[in-house]
């Protein structure tokens, strides 16, 4: 798989920093003719000169061999909810190692041609934490664990990447980018949603991602994170935005997604706004909108040949019970058309880490999904 960018990671990085056969010579061709002698006595009768017929000049047979069809093959792109790897997650990595935590779905996803999950919390040991309600710093080395699972893109555009400031994120994405994994939804100005640019298969796709979440009781406003041309940071959800930069990323891309942090905590079903965001990516191009933020398991819908996932609920996360502990993997087959198929692996949450469900989970788990 070839990255062709990773939403300018270098560039971000230095801003969070700031902020906290040659030619070879021909062989001669002349021939050596032997002296003659002849005898005195001798009588010279002159040999008739021979008459030679030209030949025709044979003309050389070129063979050319086709060149391999460079016709792009369909690529399986899997997105799990999200990923939270501090308090007790953090602490069995620590005395466990960073394998634990998908070790009981590894199989799955390592099918994936690509993998990206939201990754709900700082992975970091600096910064202060923000003045908000609930604040996730995760161990450095739980970034091991998303590598050893085979994360591709991991997805920070949410209400948590910057739980602890400019210098935990900055530490975030230096981790990320050590396990070859690409940060997506966090960027400078206008650069924040993407495009994150991802060849697989002579497939070309475009990754964008938005925040659109409500103001916490603590009063802290997500808002306060929005990326400014001074400052990286998130990029919040606008419909007329949304339109315009999928319509901008499908003249680059075969295959647009986006990845949508939207709606309200604990919501069973998708609210309009939702609805309208989704909409406006796939009139614009988009193959797929994949939510997440309200912890819980959402419906999906089928328009215009495209999924939207309103919401993948947790995929990694304590202090949860169920329904929030109902969990999935989606797959989505891509080709130069757009979505092919998509397909659920379904998911409980057991300790806070995923483990695959029992037949019974599944079909509760699958009747939550139904369009």
């Amino acid at each position: 798989m070839s990255i062709l960018r990773r939403s300018l990671a270098p560039l971000l990085l230095a801003a969070l920093t700031a902020c906290s056969a040659g030619t070879q010579s021909s062989p001669s061709l002349s021939g050596i003719h032997p002296t003659q002698t002849i005898p005195e006595t001798a009588t010279v009768t002159p040999s008739p000169i021979p008459t030679e017929t030209p030949q025709p000049t044979a003309t050389p047979t070129i063979t050319t061999t086709p060149l391999p069809s460079l016709e792009p093959s369909p690529v399986t792109l899997m997105a799990v909810g999200d990923i939270m790897l501090a308090r007790t997650v953090g602490e069995r990595i620590l005395d466990e190692g960073p394998g634990v935590v998908f070790a009981n779905v590894q199989t799955i996803l390592s099918t994936a041609d690509i993998l990206a999950g939201n990754i709900e919390c700082a992975i970091t040991d600096q910064g202060q934490p923000e003045p908000k309600s609930f604040t996730f710093a995760a161990p450095p080395i739980s970034a091991q664990a998303l590598g050893l699972a085979g994360f591709d893109i991991a997805v920070l555009g949410n209400n948590h990447s910057f739980d602890y400031g400019q210098s935990g994120m900055a530490q975030t994405m230096q981790l990320l980018d050590e396990q070859g994994i690409a940060s997506l939804g966090v960027g400078v100005g206008e650069a924040a949603p993407g495009p994150l640019f991802i060849e697989k298969n002579g497939l070309r796709l475009a990754f964008l991602s938005y925040v659109d979440v409500p103001v916490e009781l603590s009063g802290f406003d997500a808002r306060d994170w929005i990326a400014t041309d001074a400052a990286p940071g998130i990029a919040w959800a606008i419909v007329e935005d949304i339109h315009e930069d999928v319509s901008a990323a499908k003249q680059q891309a075969d295959v647009v997604i986006v990845f949508m942090h939207f709606g309200y905590e604990g919501n069973e079903l998708p609210v309009r706004f939702q609805r309208d965001m989704a909409v406006a990516a796939i009139d614009a191009g988009a193959a797929a909108v994949i939510g997440s933020h309200p912890h819980l398991l959402q419906h999906v819908e089928e328009y215009h040949g495209a999924l939207i996932a309103y919401s993948l609920g947790n995929f990694v996360f304590d202090d949860f019970d169920m329904p929030e502990n109902r969990s999935v993997i989606l797959s989505l087959l891509l080709d130069q058309s757009g979505m092919l198929s998509y397909d659920w692996f379904p998911v409980v949450i057991i300790n806070g880490l995923p483990h695959p469900a029992t037949p019974e989970q599944s079909t509760e788990i699958l009747r939550v999904l139904a369009p």
